[in-house]
């Protein structure tokens, strides 16, 4: 039901980038509400990974498998947990500048108490999550060299 779009052009490489969101098993250190992950297994360009969320007085726990395409694209499909669906994609598109990121979830619990909760909040949720990979890659690869702003909203 609550789905989410957001493009945004950062001033990393896509490969950077691509390692950032891949990287499963270290979002708790740096997501909101990220409370736990574990990659189950790694074969070649996929893995099965639990990812457990809390937000107030709810913890979620959910498996997903990940496909790994890289440097340019990182497709999401739940496989078990609260939800009825959920679909995250993740594109690293080259550009002059950097790199172009076009992100996508769109999801919908099994409890109406859950989805009442989280839609009212939903929007600004996704834009934390974004943001925080965006300081993860200040973090891990320092400031882009061109000294300008770490995002830059995306034209057109």
């Amino acid at each position: 039901m609550p789905s989410y779009t957001e493009r945004k052009l950062v001033l990393y490489q896509p490969g950077q980038m691509f390692d950032l969101v891949a990287d499963v098993g270290k979002y708790p250190q740096f997501l909101p509400w990220c409370i736990g992950a574990r990659v189950r297994s790694q074969r070649g360009d996929e893995m099965l990974a639990d990812l457990t969320i809390g937000f107030g007085p709810f913890r979620e726990s959910f498996t997903s498998r990940v496909m790994l395409n890289a440097p340019e694209h990182i497709h999401v499909r739940y496989e078990n947990g609260p939800f009825r669906y959920l679909r995250n994609e993740w594109r690293f598109l080259p550009d002059e500048r950097g790199t172009m990121i076009d992100f996508y979830v769109d999801f919908e619990f099994r409890s109406l108490i859950l989805q009442k909760a989280i839609g009212a909040v939903f929007a600004e949720a996704v834009r934390r999550m974004v943001a925080a990979f965006l300081k993860r890659a200040r973090d891990v690869y320092g400031t882009p060299q061109s000294g300008a702003d770490l995002a830059a909203p995306a034209e057109g």
